[in-house]
């Protein structure tokens, strides 16, 4: 399994990184759930160029500190890139010139030891061109010029960034069966879950948050299983991270899904899952994995005065366009629930990797296209002819259509429904593509 470089856009506000971004992965669409009110502007995405791969992330989307002082929300993001970003692209605006708030920005970062490329964005113009010589001041590779706007200099990024990249990590993962992401906020448990299961202090179990300082991943046997748990370092709370102390690596969470066949996420039961959860949640869905929803510390419930119908109430509501996810109940310390747990897990990735027959698959799809077809657009409807699952890990379905831009997210929605309810894929999102019925031949 390949480990993806990541490659952070930081800067001070209204600079132009989300516009940047959009443009580097390019797209402009947020990425929309079917579920309504799920809807959200990507952080993160995976591109190519040429041969190679990265993940860009756009620190700006991170909204951390939504109430504080600009700078405090640009520190913060410019911590997080230097952490665990393996290339950093600092963006600045040629309108502007030269701000004190670039200089801070370009001080922190030339004490780091990631390789930086500086983006003069804006450059809508001769006069704007003209401008960017200035930015040598800020003593870090010399800055391109471009506009995201205009789609101009985005080539001269990509190659500078490419050729910075460290080369992709494959992971000797040959004697492992399952890879397994235990991930949550800060002190919801994490590491008390991970020593639970391997019966070692391969972390520090505190309960001050943040005392996980780097992610371990821990080899256990189960039954005929190998099985390799990446404990990570949570995700803090909104708020709740203090100067001077240790920021949550959200990149490091993003590469653990990456590397991850089954996330555990997991939620406190004194908050259940909140606004920070169910980003988290969307990550693990646009990246395809496979996902467990554990709620933790059990125990506390009687004391809080909440049934388990309230809780399965409210985190079926919170993970509502992940409604395919099971949802279990732990209390680490005790081990109380967490064989199931385990167990469950282990089911999501059989399940992630489950092929079904071809005649019934068809079978079940033209049944559901019977009772409900799909509506006409003017004088042309949507026509369904086959379909065939040609993937699994994560399962993927191809079908084949007289005019895919025909394929409404609420039909596509309908289809996939159908096929859970014959063949379930317990945990695991289902990938439906749609093809042209020429495209088979």
């Amino acid at each position: 399994m390949k480990s993806i470089p990541i490659v952070a856009i930081v800067g001070r506000p209204n600079v132009g990184k989300s516009s940047l971004f959009n443009r580097l992965v390019g797209r402009r669409e947020s990425i929309v759930s079917h579920v309504s009110g799920t809807t959200r502007d990507r952080i993160m995405a995976e591109t190519t160029w040429y041969e190679f791969r990265m993940m860009l992330v756009d620190t700006g989307g991170l909204d951390v500190f939504p109430d504080e002082d600009i700078w405090k929300q640009v520190k913060y993001q410019i911590d997080v890139a230097i952490e665990d970003a393996d290339v950093i692209m600092m963006v600045v605006d040629s309108f502007d010139g030269v701000t004190d708030a670039d200089k801070d920005v370009a001080n922190v970062l030339r004490r780091s030891d990631k390789p930086v490329v500086l983006v003069a964005n804006k450059c809508d113009n001769d006069a704007r061109n003209s401008m960017v010589g200035e930015f040598h001041q800020l003593g870090l590779s010399d800055p391109i010029a471009a506009s995201a706007y205009h789609n101009f200099g985005i080539d001269e990024i990509m190659n500078r960034v490419s050729g910075s990249l460290p080369n992709e990590v494959i992971e000797d993962d040959s004697d492992v069966d399952v890879k397994i992401a235990v991930l949550g906020r800060t002190n919801v448990g994490k590491s008390s879950l991970v020593n639970c299961i391997t019966k070692q202090q391969r972390s520090i179990v505190s309960d001050i948050p943040g005392t996980t300082r780097d992610s371990l991943d821990t080899l256990i046997e189960m039954d005929d299983w190998t099985i390799s748990l990446v404990d990570t370092a949570g995700i803090r709370r909104r708020g709740k991270i203090e100067p001077g102390i240790e920021h949550f690596s959200v990149l490091r969470a993003m590469r653990s899904i990456n590397r991850s066949d089954v996330v555990i996420l997991m939620l406190d039961t004194s908050e259940l899952a909140m606004n920070q959860d169910t980003h988290i949640a969307q990550y693990i869905l646009d990246s395809f994995k496979g996902v467990v929803v554990n709620v933790n510390k059990w125990d506390l419930s009687r004391g809080l005065g909440i049934s388990k119908d309230e809780a399965l109430k409210h985190v079926m509501h919170q993970f509502r366009f992940i409604s395919y996810a099971p949802i279990c109940f732990t209390n680490s310390l005790s081990s109380e629930g967490v064989p199931a747990l385990l167990k469950k897990t282990l089911e999501v990735f059989d399940e992630r990797n489950k092929t079904v027959p071809r005649y019934e698959l068809r079978r079940i799809v033209m049944n559901a296209i019977a009772e409900h077809p799909p509506a006409t657009s003017g004088r042309k409807g949507l026509k369904i002819f086959s379909v065939k699952q040609d993937q699994t890990s994560p399962p993927s379905f191809t079908f084949y259509v007289n005019s895919p831009e025909l394929v409404h997210f609420s039909y596509q929605r309908y289809l996939e429904n159908a096929i859970r309810k014959k063949f379930a894929f317990s945990g695991s999102p289902l990938r439906l593509r749609f093809r042209h019925l020429d495209s088979r031949k």
